[in-house]
């Protein structure tokens, strides 16, 4: 186990860093995720770093693949590539494209980018595992605007019904969503309690609180014979004052004194 807060607070510098000099999208979403990631990555998860396809390994799916440089930063930081990588972000032929990919990046187990196709996999890894008599636990990021997707509706639905407790969705419920926010677009709401309905163990907790993410992530699973829904209560853009709680930076990348202000709220120079 590794001091995860400040783990948060390298990834934050990378994601400022590798957004700026990319001129890409999605710092907001990648700052919501910071601290959720940095407790999966450097508590949680079971895995090894000089063997990342090890059988008895946990798998890790970021969903929403828009805020993969948050998770190149963690991969980054715990060894299973050298962090000099990450200056290539968005980079034509990269491997590390604006979406998380797969292929040549160790640690990353599926590529993501359209919405509502991480959970449904996620699912089907699960049964797989339940069908080789593994217990490997399988972690799901979700975003809540993706949680407009049918496709996540009936993965939730097959979960439930094959009592897959290994299984962990994580929603990111920073309440923003690509244009405007989540109520004002497709309202989620009641949200903890269609999870339940569909036959799924629900926790909700502040998504930026690592004491509370790790003692929630011990506990699993939450019920026995359920899977597990981890609504997280998170803030968009968290960490740089200007951007939190800004629909505007989903998209812009910091530049100029932006920039600069965001790497001396971080702690840079």
């Amino acid at each position: 186990m590794i001091d995860t807060v400040s783990l948060a607070k390298k990834m934050r510098r990378h994601l400022v860093e590798m957004t700026h000099h990319a001129n890409s999208s999605h710092i907001g979403s990648g700052l919501s995720i910071t601290d959720l990631v940095a407790v999966l990555y450097g508590a949680v998860l079971q895995i090894d770093s000089k063997n990342p396809q090890k059988k008895e390994r946990d798998r890790f799916i970021l969903s929403k693949g828009h805020a993969g440089a948050a998770v190149y930063a963690a991969l980054a930081e715990t060894g299973f590539f050298d962090s000099s990588l990450l200056q290539t972000y968005c980079d034509n032929g990269s491997c590390l494209s604006g979406h998380v990919f797969h292929k040549g990046v160790p640690g990353i187990e599926f590529s993501t980018g359209s919405l509502g196709h991480g959970l449904p996999v996620g699912a089907g890894i699960a049964y797989g595992l339940r069908l080789d008599h593994l217990s490997n636990r399988v972690f799901v990021l979700l975003s809540d605007g993706e949680c407009d997707e049918g496709s996540n509706w009936e993965a939730i639905l097959f979960s439930g019904h094959h009592q897959l407790d290994h299984l962990v969705a994580i929603v990111d419920y920073n309440k923003l969503q690509s244009l405007a926010a989540v109520s004002e677009t497709l309202g989620l709401e009641p949200f903890a309690e269609k999870w339940r309905a569909f036959g799924w163990a629900v926790v909700e907790v502040d998504g930026h609180d690592h004491s509370e993410l790790l003692k929630t992530f011990q506990a699993l699973p939450v019920q026995q014979g359920k899977p597990t829904c981890v609504i997280a209560h998170t803030t968009k853009g968290k960490g740089i004052s200007f951007m939190e709680h800004k629909v505007l930076w989903h998209y812009r990348a910091p530049q100029g004194d932006n920039y600069v202000q965001a790497l001396k709220e971080l702690g840079g120079e």
